[in-house]
């Protein structure tokens, strides 16, 4: 028994000094910064910048280009454009194209429709959604703006009409994120991120039957 423990004693520094060869692999701070600033913001594409003013008016405008079209082609082509998407099923009463100047190659639409948050089983969050779209046509070129945003929430479930929020005090950069410009304030996000997809949605619709 002396002799296993003193064979025991005298291997006891090897087995610590090989012990002590292993350890843990230490990350270091600026690895775990760069970590967590890797992830990527959902809200990005929503932040400063995203709602553009001209004069103080929250207004998205397109340019396009638009080769071997004539203005006529091109008015034509966004008339018949303005009147299917006054006239789709998500609109509501009184969205219409309001004016025309076929001389001077202009369309007008006045666009009235549900903006739709969430619509899950038994929940439906969606709120009146009013803006004006006007098409400016010339040889080889389109111009589309997008202005004039308003909106009615819970109408028919709040008294007086529900909440009736201009885009200027309600999804401008000023009014719908904090100081830092990097987080959109709860109340008025979902606002500014379905306006948003729904201007990218329709310039891409634009885009679309205008080139083809």
């Amino acid at each position: 028994m002396r002799l296993i423990l003193a064979v025991f004693i005298s291997f006891l520094p090897i087995f610590m000094h090989a012990q002590s060869e292993w350890e843990k692999p230490k990350v270091s701070d600026s690895e775990v910064i760069q970590e967590k600033k890797a992830k990527p913001n959902p809200d990005a594409k929503y932040l400063e910048g995203a709602v553009p003013e001209v004069n103080g008016k929250v207004e998205w405008k397109l340019d396009l280009d638009v080769p071997g079209k004539s203005a006529n082609e091109i008015y034509d082509i966004m008339l018949k454009f303005f009147t299917e998407l006054t006239e789709g099923e998500n609109q509501l009463e009184g969205s219409c194209v309001t004016l025309v100047n076929k001389s001077e190659h202009v369309v007008v639409a006045n666009v009235k429709e549900w903006l739709v948050f969430t619509d899950k089983f038994l929940s439906l969050d969606r709120t009146k959604f009013y803006y004006t779209l006007i098409a400016y046509c010339s040889d080889n070129k389109l111009t589309v703006t997008m202005n004039r945003i308003s909106y009615r929430y819970e109408d028919g479930r709040v008294k007086n009409g529900g909440y009736l929020y201009k885009a200027e005090e309600w999804i401008s950069d000023e009014y719908a994120m904090n100081r830092k410009k990097t987080k959109l304030y709860r109340g008025s996000a979902k606002f500014r991120r379905k306006t948003i997809d729904r201007k990218d949605d329709l310039f891409s619709s634009i885009k679309t039957a205008v080139l083809k």
